[in-house]
């Protein structure tokens, strides 16, 4: 234990820049571990990118069907054997549920019990949480995501997100947006306290610079609404009117407005645009409905009421932008039954691999490689309280 407070010690003190540097040393010097590396997933979740260390820059592992991105994938470590005398083990690095990447370890075989194994484990959140302050510092973890370059708009869409999943006691969630690096004004956020939840989910209008600034606008006016205490239909008023007062009517945005309550399982709704909510229980996928309202910043002063329905420990609800439903103009009946499909299929799935499981397979069954518009998909696992 001393040997492990003196590792977290060392990397909550270190340069933010040097973090591999430090956790390297930390593990060979007091694990007798031979090398470490830590990869990175990149924004559209397809590869594992080192961070700086001892591999050739630009060099990638795959996230799917690799020892790597298995234990990306699982959220467990993975050994892997080299047939030396030595293991190759893989750590999933994450915050919360939020998935970072992996830390590469190779060691000599008769090291890698499962003491050893677990200590490691917990080494490899410590080092997740440093990334994540030490990203406030610098550049380095953020440019090991990008396998090129981000357009204007998807450096700002980047920004405003809260990351690609979490886990709690009461619920789980996952989302994956593409194109991942041209997105313009899809965009979501959710926000927790002690005793609910508030999920936001938009589909922008427009596109590059002009369109993240709108979502930008708009998401900033639904935290500071939320953030006072408001409610959604509060929120939803006041964020209209910021959009309203900055285009006067020359560009609106839709968005999708929840807050769950922990101990109800109430859900308070105001459907305000494209948005689409599904819900998956007890086997069957069904869309819930709500009465639709006004997109944000069409006009002034707009009145929006919430709705509610009740959700069950079990459920798995998914928000899709247009960008997924909206198949064709003349087919959305058929696009909403292909995207039930998608979601029964991937159904065993956790909530964080969820998304980008369902934007494979209507992307098979659609037969695109990328959409014409962006593509969001949320996954929400409601385990109540």
């Amino acid at each position: 234990m001393n040997r492990f407070l003196a590792a977290e010690r060392a990397l909550r003190t270190a340069a933010p820049h040097r973090l591999v540097e430090e956790v390297r040393r930390v593990l060979t010097e007091s694990y007798a571990v031979e090398g470490a590396d830590l990869l990175m997933a990149d924004y559209g979740l397809t590869v594992l990118r080192p961070v700086g260390g001892e591999r050739e820059p630009g060099a990638e592992t795959g996230l799917h069907n690799t020892p790597q991105g298995r234990a990306f994938a699982s959220q467990q470590p993975l050994l892997e054997e080299t047939g030396d005398g030595r293991v190759l083990v893989h750590l999933p690095v994450s915050v919360r549920g939020d998935r970072l990447g992996v830390l590469s370890l190779t060691a000599a075989a008769d090291r890698c019990g499962p003491d050893a194994v677990a200590e490691w484990s917990d080494l490899a959140q410590v080092l997740a949480r440093e990334v994540v302050i030490a990203e406030r510092d610098t550049d380095l973890y953020l440019r090991a995501r990008r396998r090129s370059r981000l357009t204007l708009a998807a450096e700002m869409q980047w920004r405003l997100l809260p990351g690609n999943s979490r886990v709690h006691r009461e619920y789980a969630w996952g989302a994956h947006l593409v194109p991942a690096y041209a997105i313009d004004g899809d965009n979501f956020d959710l926000s927790a306290d002690d005793d609910r939840l508030t999920v936001t989910v938009t589909s922008g209008m427009g596109e590059g610079a002009e369109a993240a600034q709108l979502t930008g606008l708009t998401i900033s006016a639904l935290r500071n609404a939320r953030r006072a205490g408001l409610g959604v239909a509060d929120q939803a008023a006041l964020a209209d009117q910021a959009v309203f007062a900055h285009y006067r009517g020359r560009a609106h945005l839709s968005v999708l407005l929840l807050e769950f309550e922990f101990g109800t399982g109430r859900v308070q709704v105001v459907d305000a645009g494209s948005p689409r909510l599904l819900r998956l229980r007890s086997g069957a996928v069904e869309p819930v409905e709500f009465e639709p309202q006004l997109p944000l910043g069409m006009f002034e002063e707009t009145d929006y009421a919430a709705q509610e329905f009740f959700v069950e420990p079990g459920d798995r609800l998914v928000i899709v932008s247009d960008g997924v439903h909206a198949t064709a103009p003349d087919a959305e009946r058929d696009g909403l039954r292909a995207l039930a499909r998608a979601i029964t299929t991937t159904r065993l799935l956790s909530a964080a691999e969820m998304p980008g499981a369902v934007l494979r397979v209507l992307a098979g069954h659609r037969e695109i490689t990328t959409p014409d518009a962006d593509a969001l998909v949320l996954c929400l696992d409601w385990f109540g309280r």
